[in-house]
């Protein structure tokens, strides 16, 4: 059995309807469903039963006979506005060196979810050096609470046993659930519908205009794609960034948008909030140079082609994977 947490949610989902694409059903979702409507993630999907995050951590802590091959761990708070750094540390860190240990243990295939809010404000870089970890400072807890679990990787040489996966900006279906955290691509489309203009926040940075911001967009089917190259390829290990490698600005993502739907382009920029200001990413690249040395070749979506297919086959239809 492939156990997937967090799989009500949008890389959790996602990874379990290319699993059942590629023939395999007998999977356990773990997840917390509680009040938002991630549920609707779940119909379209085929797996073997569903379990409440807690009630697998018992079930890993006090039974020695569960059937499962790997671990898939996505279940996390995302939030990168979350403030409640005891919840972060429980629900981000804790839990996720309960699962590791398990699966260090039992001999089970582990792959974990970090992020690329490790690295800050990117004044060191994007490479997933894991020598380098402990200098990054990431500019959230929850970035954060996803640094410390790396460490702990490292810091009991597991590097070598289990594979963390850095994600880049993540979009396509299945986040209409996550409200302020979906990704731009959803909120500027309902944005368009309703208005017919988007929304983005001016730069107070010199070195960018506005709407030149640089992200490093990968639609969900990528991100997947290069999740479960770790499955199948159980001997490749460590932590790897998971984007597209080439930076692109909001004007271009959104210009996408109007593109797909047959429109003019039509933006207005609007003051960045006091509270984002000293958190605020004006750059992010992923160097996949090492994900790519490790043997995944499969070919990336372009940022056009992405939007494109998620706003044409999901987004008009509101439609799930």
């Amino acid at each position: 059995m492939i156990v997937v947490t967090g799989g009500a949610g949008f890389i959790g989902s996602a990874i379990v309807w290319r699993l059942n694409q590629l023939g395999n059903d007998n999977i356990l979702i773990v997840d917390e469903l509680e009040l938002d409507e991630k549920w609707k993630n779940l119909p379209s999907l085929k797996f073997a039963d569903y379990v409440n995050k807690w009630e697998f951590l018992d079930k890993i802590e006090t039974e020695s006979d569960l059937d499962i091959e790997a671990i898939i761990h996505m279940g996390a708070n995302s939030s990168t506005t979350e403030k409640d750094a005891d919840h972060l540390m429980e629900n981000n860190y804790e839990y996720t060196k309960s699962l590791a240990k398990y699966s260090i243990k039992k001999n089970v295939r582990f792959i974990y979810a970090s992020s690329a809010a490790t690295y800050g404000d990117g004044s060191l870089g994007f490479a997933d050096n894991e020598d380098e970890i402990n200098l990054l400072r990431p500019l959230n807890m929850y970035g954060y609470s996803k640094q410390l679990f790396d460490l702990w990787v490292i810091r009991n040489n597991l590097t070598d046993k289990i594979a963390g996966i850095k994600y880049f900006n993540v979009f396509g279906p299945n986040e209409y659930h996550k409200e302020d955290m979906r990704s731009v691509v959803n909120k500027a489309y309902y944005q368009i519908k309703e208005t017919g203009k988007v929304r983005l926040f001016k730069s107070e940075n010199p070195l960018y205009k506005d709407g030149e911001q640089k992200r490093d967009f990968i639609y969900i089917k990528d991100a997947v794609e290069m999740t479960l190259f770790f499955l199948f390829n159980k001997e490749k290990n460590g932590i790897f960034n998971v984007g597209s490698g080439k930076s692109r600005t909001w004007n271009a993502l959104v210009k996408s948008i109007f593109n797909a739907l047959s429109i003019p382009v039509k933006i207005e920029y609007i003051d960045l909030p006091a509270h984002l200001k000293t958190k605020y990413q004006y750059f992010t690249e992923a160097d996949i140079s090492k994900i790519k040395k490790a043997g995944y070749t499969h070919p990336l979506y372009s940022l056009e082609d992405g939007v494109s297919d998620y706003v044409k086959n999901y987004l008009i239809e509101n439609k799930y994977l």
